[in-house]
């Protein structure tokens, strides 16, 4: 029996057209002797939705807020009816679909009375995305014959409470995998659960924040030792650069976990950066698939990928950061000063991306979010502190960068007309990073990925691909 995980995002289960492609791909899956494990994200664009109607009715706003979810509840009730046909079947799932909204307006109204949304409101309101997803496309399966049961994620994911970033509890999920997932699949049944979602011990409803629903396929397949874990997306896997960015993008073939994680962190957007974690620890290859062209290879994620010949595999960038800096000669040599500085982001939870220190000051890299003026009143009792936003940083991932003479000479060359703020190498032997203007991030990609990856190694890169588009 080769199990596999098989995570659909919500572009994968958008529509009736995109649910039929999924129900297809894993017929096929079935037809091959593999045994599916299904994650499912919401619809496209459900979970902002849900957002917006949660945000509205804190707001004040009942009206606004409600109209959202009944737009929501006629897309899933229609969904629901392009896709079963069984006049019994679907008269169950749309009375079961209208009492998931009816609970939800509940909510929505008890906000708009409270005028109060709290990670935990916030974290009930987005799960009905999944919930509803899951009990939906599990109908279309079977209507389509396979032998689909659906299945509450949160009765297998358990988390600790931080609402809205939960942090998943392995040994647990493990048992509970074991208990109620693994009869099914032994039974020759195809589990179909939501991503994204958890519970904490006493049963309330937990997210592990956006994108998550990699993170749980993740979980699901390490806790079942999974054959592989299939990310289904709508782009043919990870790709040497942002396509709408660089046309000539190309697919990587394969990559190692390590650098996977990196471009994952650092704004690749295929893959949520939790996902490599699980697999890791089993050394469970992770593929990321595009369900709108299923007959491409994709890109393969293993623990060890051949040498690249191409110095690297790819570029991330991520936007939306801020520079902050600090300044405090009176500091000079203090034992216990970086201490002090990241207790300040250990108190905000805010993370760092990037840190660089001289004798008197210190430049960190963090995402720009509405903490940063009460982070900066903190830092200010410890150093003059000022902080800039709209930076972008630009990280190049590759193998052993750290070891090839002239490869920074090469890199900063390429973007020589950029002016750079911020620069780390030797952290990772991986990753070279620099900080940038966001407004010059599209072309310093563009100008990197024309002076790295214009001989690709055909063993690691779909250079066939760009070979048949210049030659169409």
């Amino acid at each position: 029996m080769s199990l596999v995980v098989m995570k659909f995002g919500g572009t994968s289960v958008e529509d009736p057209a995109a649910i039929e492609r999924t129900a297809a791909i894993v017929a096929g899956r079935v037809a091959a002797g593999k045994t599916p494990v299904v994650v499912v994200s919401a619809m496209a664009k459900v979970t902002d939705q849900l957002l917006r109607a949660g945000a509205a009715a804190a707001a004040g706003d009942k009206t606004g807020a409600l109209a959202i979810s009944s737009r929501l509840r006629s897309r899933h009730r229609d969904t629901a009816c392009a896709l079963v046909k069984d006049a019994g079947v679907i008269a169950e799932l749309q009375k079961w679909i209208d009492q998931k909204f009816d609970s939800l307006d509940e909510v929505l109204r008890g906000l708009a009375a409270i005028l109060e949304l709290t990670p935990r409101i916030s974290d009930l309101i987005v799960s009905n995305g999944e919930r509803i997803s899951c009990r939906i496309i599990a109908a279309a399966f079977r209507e389509r014959g396979i032998d689909a049961e659906a299945i509450d994620a949160r009765k297998i994911i358990l988390t600790d409470s931080q609402f809205q970033k939960a942090v998943p509890i392995d040994n647990t999920i493990e048992q509970r995998a074991e208990e109620k997932l693994r009869p099914l699949v032994n039974a020759g049944k195809v589990p179909v659960m939501g991503g994204f979602i958890g519970s904490n011990e006493a049963g309330i409803t937990t997210t592990l924040g956006r994108g998550g629903s990699d993170f749980t396929a993740a979980i699901i397949g390490g806790a079942l030792n999974a054959a592989a874990i299939e990310i289904w997306t709508d782009v043919d896997g990870i790709m040497t650069a942002d396509p709408r960015v660089c046309p000539d993008a190309l697919r990587v073939k394969v990559i190692s976990f390590e650098e996977a994680a990196e471009l994952a962190y650092f704004g690749a957007k295929v893959l949520h950066p939790a996902t490599i974690l699980p697999a890791v620890k089993k050394n469970i290859p992770v593929l990321v698939l595009n369900s709108r062209n299923p007959t491409n290879d994709g890109t393969r994620i293993i623990s060890l990928a051949p040498h690249c010949k191409s110095p690297f595999k790819s570029i991330a960038v991520k936007k939306k950061l801020s520079i902050i800096d600090l300044v405090a000669s009176r500091m000079l040599m203090t034992h216990g000063y970086l201490k002090e500085i990241f207790t300040v982001f250990d108190k905000h939870q805010c993370p760092v991306d990037m840190v660089s220190t001289s004798e008197v000051s210190v430049s960190l890299t963090v995402d720009s979010n509405d903490k940063l003026p009460a982070i900066a009143a903190d830092l200010g009792k410890l150093a003059d502190v000022k902080y800039e936003g709209k930076k972008a940083l630009i990280c190049m991932v590759g193998e052993d960068i750290r070891g090839q003479n002239g490869m920074a000479a090469q890199v900063f060359n390429a973007v020589r007309h950029i002016n750079v703020r911020m620069i780390s190498q030797g952290a990772s032997e991986i990753n070279m990073s620099f900080m940038i203007e966001e407004e010059d991030a599209d072309e310093a990609v563009r100008s990197l990925h024309a002076a790295f990856f214009q001989n690709p190694d055909p063993a690691i890169f779909d250079a066939e691909a760009r070979k048949l588009a210049v030659s169409s």
